[in-house]
């Protein structure tokens, strides 16, 4: 039947259920793969602290202030990533919801909150394009509603380090020399959130994203 169809020039229309199942799988290995990011960088940083703590010894300031930039990048990064994975969740949440509506209505449904979550994760460029393909496909799907084209442009790679960061660095100097280089940071002040603790996460399961397996429950119809 695809077959005669294509012949005339027509395709067959996606069921939604199907579509909103094929999402829900793509969402799941976007977060597997942003996790295994944050624990890629979290090795780099690892390294790089101790190269600073050795440098610090020594009593090279210079050295030590490169490498607390980069310490300071890393956990912007890891931050960044981790608020990415909860908009990702959130998408999750919301197309469950949608295959309740396709059971009581036989359509998906359109929905603001769907569409603002999808414009934030669009901004990160490690999942930007698989997130701006699934934007397109849930317009014309009618969950979301076109979104602008500056919204849709990638965030600048240029981190806001050079604008208010000294603050930051010395607040990285002073916790990984144990005072000795930097300035103690201000009570008050919560300029660099210290490193977001992984929220308990069930074990990854390589490419199992089967409606039968755990997550692939979270999108399945029961």
């Amino acid at each position: 039947m695809d077959f005669v169809m294509g012949l005339f020039g027509k395709s067959r229309q996606a069921d939604p259920k199907e579509q909103v199942n094929e999402w829900c799988k793509k969402l799941r290995k976007e977060g597997n793969q942003l996790e295994r990011q944050i624990n890629a960088i979290r090795r780099e940083e690892a390294k790089v602290t101790k190269s600073l703590k050795e440098a610090a010894k020594k009593g090279d300031k210079d050295v030590c202030l490169i490498l607390a930039k980069e310490v300071v990048n890393s956990r912007k990064s890891v931050n960044k990533i981790y608020a990415a994975k909860a908009n990702l969740n959130s998408v999750q949440l919301q197309m469950k919801g949608q295959l309740a509506t396709i059971k009581v209505a036989g359509a998906m449904a359109s929905s603001t909150e769907v569409m603002v979550t999808m414009q934030q994760l669009v901004k990160l460029p490690e999942i930007q394009k698989t997130m701006m393909e699934m934007s397109r496909e849930m317009m014309k799907a009618g969950i979301i509603e076109e979104m602008m084209e500056d919204v849709m442009e990638p965030l600048g790679e240029q981190d806001e380090l050079e604008e208010a960061a000294q603050e930051e660095v010395d607040k990285i100097l002073f916790e990984l020399t144990a005072g000795k280089l930097g300035e103690a940071p201000e009570a008050v002040k919560d300029t660099l959130p210290a490193p977001v603790a992984a929220a308990k996460v069930e074990p990854e399961e390589e490419e199992s994203d089967g409606e039968d397996g755990p997550r692939g429950r979270m999108c399945a119809q029961s």
